[in-house]
């Protein structure tokens, strides 16, 4: 049986939501040993990565369950009584040709700030940017809106079909002392919510132009490979 979860999780935590050859730390081997703690040999798939010190409200995963699992509330008990800074928010019944990432429609992601220095209890969880113009970081998240080629806007090293990608939404609020910026997608490249969060912030703090950064949008030049600080960045939703 295919089932489908929704997870959290502190990625302060880990190196990273894939496996790796380089390190046991990551969401999935954690995920994976949790399982066959429980008999159940079956590999997890994420809706997509995250990488190390990003942290998901609402990553999805799917894997399949022998006969003998047909609790699923029970089945999530036991899974977050074996997970550290991984919680096991539901589980549901998926079809069989359900898959966490290639079935999924949307995604969302959050990133948060404050612009004045957070806490110790904070620095893990919000990133910092001192003074910026916040018409002006609405003015450049804007300007990813729509379809664009992001070939100057991802990390190197992971293979794609393509590096089009659209932007339904991007967003700006501030709520009692802390920012919010909000992306909705079709999908994302590798590291493109943190790359495009940088080079928003570098407008808004006067450090490019807006003509530099819709060159590189444009694929034309680039100006930036700067990636935002990876702890303000949150996995939020998936939708199907």
């Amino acid at each position: 049986m295919r089932v489908k979860a929704v997870i959290s999780y502190d990625g302060s935590a880990y190196k990273g939501f894939q496996k790796q050859t380089s390190t046991n730390n990551t969401i999935t081997t954690a995920l994976e040993k949790a399982l066959r703690a429980l008999h159940i040999d079956s590999p997890i798939t994420g809706s997509g990565r995250t990488d190390a010190g990003v942290h998901a409200t609402g990553q999805v995963i799917h894997f399949d369950l022998p006969y003998f699992w047909q609790d699923l509330e029970k089945l999530k008990v036991n899974l977050n009584r074996k997970l550290d800074d991984i919680y096991v928010k539901h589980i549901s019944k998926a079809e069989d040709d359900f898959h966490a990432r290639f079935s999924a429609k949307k995604r969302v992601y959050r990133y948060v700030f404050k612009a004045s220095k957070p806490s110790v209890f904070e620095q893990k969880y919000i990133s910092y940017y001192e003074t910026f113009d916040p018409a002006k970081l609405l003015e450049a998240l804007k300007t990813f809106e729509g379809k664009h080629d992001f070939e100057l806007f991802h990390k190197t090293g992971s293979v794609t079909h393509t590096n089009i990608r659209e932007i339904y939404h991007a967003k700006y609020k501030a709520y009692k002392g802390y920012h919010f910026i909000y992306f909705k997608a079709n999908g994302f490249l590798r590291a493109q919510v943190r790359m495009m969060v940088a080079m928003a912030m570098a407008y808004a703090t006067d450090s490019i132009t807006l003509k530099q950064l819709n060159e590189q949008l444009a694929c034309k030049k680039k100006h930036s490979t700067t990636l935002a600080p990876a702890e303000g960045l949150y996995l939020a939703t998936i939708l199907y």
